[in-house]
């Protein structure tokens, strides 16, 4: 796979999970449970979320096209 791809794949990833965020999946109405180590829902999917947005930041620097590496 070349950079220009693996960049356009990255920023489509970046963009859906942001976009993710104010849909129903990631923060719903009044939900609490699962909890997850004391943790109700909404929080510990939004830590994942943040950490895959870090994630994707990374490999986007990795990949970006004028990265010379």
């Amino acid at each position: 796979m070349n950079k220009s791809l693996g960049w356009r794949l990255c920023c489509a990833a970046a963009l859906i999970v942001a976009l993710l965020t104010f849909t129903p999946l990631i923060t719903p109405n009044g939900v609490w449970e699962p909890r997850w180590m004391g943790m109700p829902y909404t929080l510990w999917t939004g830590i994942l979320q943040a950490l895959v947005l870090v994630g994707l930041t990374w490999l986007g620097t990795r990949l970006h096209p004028s990265n010379k590496k």
